[in-house]
């Protein structure tokens, strides 16, 4: 199973609600004030920024490269592929890439991705998403998380070196009086606002905001929203 699926799997067990509700909420408000009228969201994982842009009128269309994540967003009914955004022809009012998207991206494929958000807008349409900040990664993202219950056990370690972080994880479901044992490693990558300011006014991106984002503590901003425009 990849990493990502692995993820997928026990997502639900993370208690991350608060965060992603917040996120959501901050990123919500931007899209909205742009009034399109389609919505990419990009590695939309199960769906639910899709559902909540759809019923505030928008309408909506989410890919994701997780086979799972698009099978749970599907069976809620959510407008959902999993394909890759280089084989879409349609052009959309707005992309949105969600909850680390980009930190997901090694460097030697960042260029390419965003020429290909960039492709998928209609002129003058915008591409909203968020990074995590140096904080963010290095006093945030790191530690060790253990989940215990009656059919299931997983063990999350994160560790940020050289610019990467470095999630492994580790699950034990339990089977009759067995337990089968799966494990993988998420990368993620740090990039400055400044280096990726650069590589989006290249491609033809105006970078209209970064809007601080302050998801677990108020001194100092965990993530970053940025606001472009094709130009």
């Amino acid at each position: 199973m990849q990493a990502l699926d692995l993820y997928a799997s026990i997502e639900e067990y993370l208690n991350f609600e608060e965060e992603v509700h917040e996120l959501y909420k901050a990123i919500g408000h931007t899209v909205l004030s742009k009034e399109p009228k389609t919505l990419i969201d990009i590695g939309c994982g199960q769906g639910e920024f899709c559902y909540i842009m759809e019923h505030n009128g928008i309408k909506t269309f989410g890919v994701d490269l997780s086979a799972k994540q698009i099978e749970i967003a599907q069976s809620k009914g959510i407008n959902t592929q999993c394909i890759d955004i280089k084989d879409i022809d349609t052009k959309y009012d707005c992309a949105t890439a969600v909850f680390d998207v980009i930190n997901y991206i090694n460097e030697d494929y960042l260029s390419t991705f965003l020429k290909d958000c960039y492709n998928i807008l209609n002129q003058g349409g915008h591409f909203i998403f968020d990074i995590n900040s140096l904080y963010g990664f290095s006093e945030v993202a790191i530690g060790t998380l253990t989940i215990d219950n009656e059919d299931k056990f997983i063990a999350i370690d994160a560790d940020f070196q050289d610019d990467k972080l470095y999630t492994n994880i580790t699950v034990f479901d339990k089977q009759d009086d067995l337990y089968k044992k799966q494990s993988g490693t998420i990368e993620q990558y740090y990039y400055t606002n400044e280096y990726l300011t650069t590589l989006l006014e290249k491609i033809g991106f105006e970078v209209e905001d970064k809007i601080e984002c302050n998801l677990h503590v108020e001194e100092e901003a965990d993530k970053y929203i940025f606001v472009c425009k094709k130009l």
